[in-house]
């Protein structure tokens, strides 16, 4: 079992950056490759980035490629997210999810997920 607790979002302008952070419980962090996703008001929950088990490999949305940077940190459990240059249209609850697989882009390839923070990006 593993609990997932994000932090960090907020309100900030357009080009604007913001750092979130998904502090998991448990001893076994990093035997899961990490994920974040967001799912803005009226849309479907979206992939935005992965991060494998050893933090060598990650993989980006074409719409967040440049702008977004995931990494860990498995000695403190955690993974972030940092995202400059940030735009309204990525204004979204944005998600930390944990996954046994391989490092995918996929939503139903999670096992765990967190509550969500909210990320607002005023033009």
């Amino acid at each position: 079992q593993v609990q997932l607790v994000e932090s960090g979002g907020g309100l900030v302008q357009a080009g604007g950056s913001l750092r979130l952070s998904c502090a998991a419980s448990g001893r076994t962090f990093s035997s899961y490759s990490m994920g974040w996703f967001r799912q803005a008001p009226g849309k479907e929950r979206e992939f935005v980035t992965a991060i494998s088990r050893s933090g060598s490999t990650t993989h980006y949305a074409d719409s967040v490629k440049g702008r977004f940077t995931i990494s860990r940190d498995n000695a403190k459990n955690t993974v972030y997210l940092q995202m400059n240059s940030l735009k309204p249209e990525d204004t979204a609850v944005y998600y930390c999810a944990a996954s046994q697989k391989f490092y995918s882009g996929n939503a139903n390839d999670y096992d765990y997920w967190g509550q969500g923070t909210q990320v607002t990006v005023s033009s």
